[in-house]
């Protein structure tokens, strides 16, 4: 399948590809598309079943089909870039996205040139959690997860959580099941130090989803990674916090890219 995705920005300018977290859909970035398309051709993504991507995974009578990993998933952005006759990009993802990112840079090191991963994770903990979430949205659809969304996503006093939360309830419940098992399975911990490219670790100093301890992993793991903590936001810290994590987008990325 060919996840739904869309450019913005110059034609002719070097590419940012931006990674949206686990429920919801390209629309994440829109707080940094306007500075970001002033410099760089800017590609975003649905992840399977969110936003306008498909669902995959399905056989024919309906029943899923082998698990979706996250390999699965950075393979799947890979065929975009492929489509497109794109060689290296830099890279920005939040939570599902960062993981994303995180496996492309370690699998196909040559086509990362630059990375941002944003209030994510080397290993977002045991599988089992992520098990009982995905038969939960299968049970019921997305309403009781998007009801328990807010209180991870944002700190208690901040007003615009409404839209993104409709992005939940939007999702398709089998394809965000099937990101939760692909997120429930992932653990790079041990494959950091093969990532290449200049990478920035940003985190929220209050998400309770990716706390800053998995952010310092990352950064300790990966070569010559910087942080940013950021006080007063949570796990969408891009979102919540769009000045300073778009500062810290462009700053990175105007930084030399690595290339093969």
């Amino acid at each position: 399948m060919m996840l739904h995705h869309r450019f913005d920005g110059p034609p002719d300018a070097p590419v940012v590809v931006l990674g949206p977290s686990l429920g919801t859909s390209l629309a994440l970035w829109e707080p940094q598309l306007p500075a970001l398309t002033r410099r760089w051709r800017v590609l975003r993504y649905d992840l399977p079943g969110h936003g306008d991507s498909p669902t995959p995974g399905l056989t024919m009578d309906g029943l899923t089909m082998d698990g979706l990993t996250m390999d699965d998933l950075a393979g799947m952005v890979l065929a975009v870039l492929d489509r497109h006759g794109l060689d290296v990009v830099a890279y920005a993802g939040v939570s599902l996205g960062g993981a994303i990112g995180t496996t492309l840079a370690v699998a196909a090191p040559g086509r990362v040139g630059s990375l941002v991963l944003c209030c994510t994770s080397a290993f977002f903990g045991p599988p089992e959690p992520w098990r009982e979430r995905a038969a939960l949205v299968r049970r019921e659809g997305m309403e009781p997860v998007a009801r328990a969304t807010a209180a991870r996503w944002f700190t208690p006093g901040f007003a615009g959580a409404e839209p993104y939360l409709a992005m939940v309830r939007r999702a398709d419940p089998e394809g965000y099941a099937a990101c939760c098992e692909a997120i429930g399975a992932f653990d790079v911990r041990d494959r950091l130090g093969l990532v290449q490219a200049p990478t920035l670790v940003i985190a929220g100093a209050e998400d309770p989803a990716t706390p800053p301890d998995h952010a310092r992993v990352l950064a300790d793991g990966i070569p010559d990674a910087d942080l940013l903590v950021i006080p007063e936001a949570a796990h969408l810290a891009n979102v919540e916090r769009p000045d300073v994590v778009t500062g810290a987008l462009t700053a990175h990325f105007e930084s030399p890219w690595r290339t093969p």
